[in-house]
């Protein structure tokens, strides 16, 4: 008997959601998005079903932040999350993360002098281990959760899926958006009626795609 048999069938679906959230965008969704999913009357039941899935054991909650939801063991294993891994207790280990400033034109996102500083952070705050953490400037993605000011964690990559938050180099210039690949392009949504998506044909000028979100610190959780 697998651990997941072991859950009721509402714990199941709350499970799930985790599993599909992680797959499609990075990282796991807040209490809120849960509930609003799901239909629960507020997120504090979200938190409920979320306490009794870690006392089951199918799921590590870190304390602090809104998306500090892990799956764990085989079940992070699974062919359907290539991403997820298991790491020793955060009282073991912790990683240290740069924290990568503004960005200067044409050079590597991870260039010494972008490097503002180091933070250590518990892995158990992430859905895949990053590599770094970008400070967020503007609202462009605040539908989605994120806020100016806050510390995205992202993983270096140079394809993505779409759904997934990334972060993508244009020109002079250095996005958080929703990543969507077209026939013709690649479209780089925002999540705020306030922005334009950015859609960007081949050989349309400097691009590239320098990683996806993996994670999410709000200001003042350190």
């Amino acid at each position: 008997m697998t651990r997941t048999s072991k859950l009721t069938a509402r714990q199941q679906q709350v499970f799930e959601l985790l599993q599909r959230a992680i797959e499609r965008t990075g990282f796991p969704p807040t209490r809120a998005e849960i509930a609003a999913e799901l239909g629960f009357s507020s997120a504090n039941s979200a938190e409920e079903h979320l306490r009794a899935l870690a006392r089951k054991g199918v799921i590590e909650l870190a304390a602090g932040s809104s998306r500090g939801i892990r799956l764990i063991g085989d079940i992070a294993r699974s062919e359907e999350l290539p991403h997820q891994f298991t790491l020793p207790h955060p009282s073991i280990m912790q990683l240290s993360l740069p924290l990568v400033g503004r960005v200067a034109a044409g050079s590597p996102i991870l260039a010494q002098e972008h490097i503002s500083q180091h933070y250590a952070c518990d892995p158990a705050l992430f859905s895949s281990k990053p590599d770094y953490l970008l400070k967020v400037r503007g609202l462009s993605m605040r539908d989605a959760g994120i806020l100016d000011g806050d510390l995205l964690a992202v993983q270096k990559r140079t394809e993505a899926k779409d759904g997934q938050i990334v972060v993508a180099r244009l020109g002079d210039d250095v996005t958080v958006k929703r990543w969507k690949r077209h026939a013709d392009g690649v479209e780089l949504i925002a999540e705020n009626p306030d922005y334009e998506n950015i859609f960007v044909r081949p050989g349309s000028g400097e691009f590239a795609l320098e990683g996806i979100a993996v994670g999410l610190i709000r200001s003042g959780e350190f």
